[in-house]
């Protein structure tokens, strides 16, 4: 990774109001820390740090940080953003030796078509969209690149497959999936999860209508159990003959 020159100057204003006329001056607050020095309180052109900004793709920026006629080698470690505006609030800087490994995160995007999606009708499943990597300032790649065009259906890249660029070690379980082809699920497999559930609500609501009707007129203690509708036996007094004559018979 090619480091970028950014100027910058010793930080006076510390204070609450000291940030807020800073600001207002078009200067960023900043800090530096890390390497043999103490931390030190800076401050940056906005113009100059949001150009910085908007021409730089990677997550990772390595600066050459000019500060009193001395430079200092450093990762942007964090940049605080207005939550309305987006404009820069404040930036960290990681003051970083040229000679020593450094440990970031790095981006991983993937290069051409997989064969599983073209002809197998798969998904392309992206699992991993950064990886730590250790290694040399100058030698951090600002991306790695993954080509899936000869990954088929049903197969995956894991992290020990992908090629690090020189002088760059990728860390982590090598077993570990970064990208994969799966395919896809079928219309009858998802109404078949689905139809067991549909009956289970179906033999709720008949229990809960059974209960409703049992529970609608609880009986009394002594009272005589209601006749069935239309059961005309059952509604004849026991012992009366005349309710049990066959109809129509005098």
């Amino acid at each position: 990774m090619k480091s970028v020159p950014l100027n910058a100057f010793p930080r006076t204003l510390d204070r609450r109001d000291g940030v807020k006329k800073l600001r207002g001056n078009s200067r960023v607050p900043a800090v530096i820390y890390g390497g043999a020095s103490k931390p030190r309180n800076l401050e940056l052109l906005s113009k100059e740090l949001e150009d910085l900004i908007h021409h730089t793709a990677s997550d990772n920026i390595l600066v050459d940080l000019a500060v009193d006629k001395a430079s200092h080698l450093a990762l942007v470690q964090e940049i605080q953003h207005h939550p309305l505006n987006g404009k820069v609030l404040h930036v960290d800087f990681h003051e970083v030796s040229a000679t020593e490994k450094v440990t970031v995160m790095v981006p991983v995007e993937t290069t051409g078509e997989a064969v599983g999606v073209k002809t197998g009708g798969g998904i392309l499943e992206h699992v991993l969209h950064k990886l730590k990597v250790r290694a040399l300032p100058k030698d951090l790649p600002e991306q790695l690149i993954v080509d899936v065009t000869a990954l088929e259906l049903n197969k995956s890249i894991h992290l020990g497959e992908i090629k690090a660029p020189a002088g760059v070690e990728i860390l982590g379980d090598k077993k570990t999936t970064v990208v994969s082809v799966k395919a896809p699920r079928a219309e009858e497999e998802v109404v078949a999860e689905a139809a067991p559930a549909a009956a289970g609500d179906v033999e709720m609501t008949k229990e809960k209508k059974e209960e409703g009707a049992e529970g609608a007129a609880p009986a009394k203690a002594g009272d005589k159990a209601a006749p069935a509708k239309g059961d005309a036996k059952a509604a004849a007094p026991a012992g009366d003959k005349k309710a049990a004559a066959p109809a129509g018979k005098k």
